[in-house]
């Protein structure tokens, strides 16, 4: 318990005296997070009111890949990414390995199932009859997909929401693809994990403090977006 107070008050000294390293960790973290959630979104929420709104063969297959997607071990999207990125592999010539744009990559692929499939259950959760009706009051598809994500933006939040998560936390696959280099690629949860075993827990824990206060203030901001949606 001791460890975890002093973790607490150094993780909170390094962010007062606004300590240069961890501020650009801290940086790039939420900037990776950020466009890999961005991207996640941009993806997972036209394509979840997609599959929600259209009845095709092969629809139930589709929708237990997206599921199978919601639980990608991120090694292995780390380990998938890296050999597309490697300079023998298909993207080589690129050299986006060990970037931070190697790392968005590998993230947004981890977020976009997830983004997904919580946004096609709370289409589907609507009125099935409420598309149809306001076609038939003269809207536009486009009108009505409009309003249906109106009326279904609690959940297309809280898809975000699952989304911003899962990225913010992950470890395997940054850690593959982006290699925790100093001033590059390092973010909190990389730090963390290299400064566990080097032995120095204290340092861990308070880096790993600053993600949770970081995590946790982004989730405050998205959750008072999503109850503010619920009251207009």
């Amino acid at each position: 318990m001791d460890m975890i107070v002093k973790g607490l008050i150094q993780g909170l000294q390094l962010l007062l005296s606004g300590d240069s390293e961890v501020l650009e960790v801290a940086i790039l973290t939420i900037r990776v997070s950020g466009i890999a959630t961005a991207i996640s979104v941009l993806i997972g929420i036209p394509v979840g009111l997609w599959l929600a709104l259209k009845d095709f063969y092969g629809k139930q297959a589709v929708n237990s890949i997206v599921n199978f997607g919601m639980g990608l071990p991120p090694v292995v999207v780390g380990l998938v990414v890296s050999l597309f990125l490697w300079r023998y592999g298909p993207l080589g010539e690129l050299s986006l390995m060990y970037t931070p744009l190697a790392m968005v990559i590998a993230q947004a692929i981890i977020a976009t199932p997830i983004v997904i499939g919580l946004s096609f259950a709370a289409i589907v959760s609507l009125n099935p009859k409420l598309r149809w009706q306001l076609i038939s009051l003269g809207g536009t598809r486009w009108q009505a997909s409009w309003i249906l994500i109106k009326e279904a933006r609690l959940g297309l939040m809280a898809a975000v929401i699952a989304g911003f998560g899962r990225v913010i936390s992950e470890v395997g696959a940054s850690m593959m693809v982006g290699g925790n280099i100093k001033g590059q690629t390092r973010v909190l949860t990389t730090a963390t994990v290299m400064e566990v075993g080097k032995g120095n827990y204290d340092l861990a824990l308070a880096i790993s403090m600053i993600l949770l206060l970081i995590a946790y203030s982004i989730v405050v901001m998205l959750t008072y977006l999503q109850h503010k949606g619920k009251s207009e």
